[in-house]
């Protein structure tokens, strides 16, 4: 997939990066909106595994997907101690994990939806809300602002997402946006979430 370059090369960076900002920061604004009792969880881009780790402590079921192997290796060390099931697999499509059959209740998609195309957006939020349980919850962080060299992302507008999330049959929970925790000037965060009936 494309949207993964540049990732591999710079895993071990990434990896320390990722980890050193918590769930609980990363999250914090939307915790309220997600599932209070257990449920099938899906963390796709899961990175290192920092937040489908969070989301097995509270007692969720989690599915990791990563298409980076260099990140999904740290991730499996990092988080040894954790009862994630992880996955190789990518947006748009999902073959690994649309053949499974599963739904789940809560979905997390953070900061992975800048790198998909505008088509690849159309299908991958079909694919995302088929994946999702009656009364799901899909939760996403969005990044704008300067891209990285070597990396491939996409301006997104929000109303954007909200339109296809909604002609998939989702309904809008929350908008908000965040400033980046990283300090990294010009980068902001949009915070979706979405709702199935």
């Amino acid at each position: 997939m494309a949207g993964t370059q540049g990732y591999g090369v710079e895993a071990d960076a990434l990896a320390e990066q990722y980890e050193s900002v918590t769930f609980e920061e990363v999250h914090g604004a939307l915790l309220h909106l997600y599932p209070a009792s257990p449920v099938r969880a899906l963390d796709l881009g899961a990175g290192t595994g920092r937040d489908a780790a969070a989301l097995a402590r509270l007692g969720h079921t989690v599915t990791a997907v990563e298409p980076t192997a260099e990140l999904r290796l740290h991730g499996e060390r990092l988080h040894a101690d954790t009862a994630l099931t992880w996955l190789d697999d990518a947006l748009p499509d999902l073959p690994v994990l649309a053949g499974r059959g599963e739904r789940f209740g809560l979905i997390l998609l953070t900061a992975v939806w800048m790198h998909l195309d505008a088509a690849e957006r159309a299908r991958g939020m079909r694919t995302v809300a088929a994946l999702l349980a009656p009364g799901g919850t899909l939760a996403m962080t969005v990044r704008s602002g300067p891209v990285p060299s070597g990396r491939r992302m996409f301006d997104v507008p929000e109303d954007e997402t909200v339109a296809l999330a909604e002609a998939a049959g989702l309904r809008v929970a929350h908008r908000g946006g965040r400033a980046d925790l990283h300090g990294r000037p010009g980068v902001r965060w949009s915070e979706l979430v979405f709702s199935a009936p």
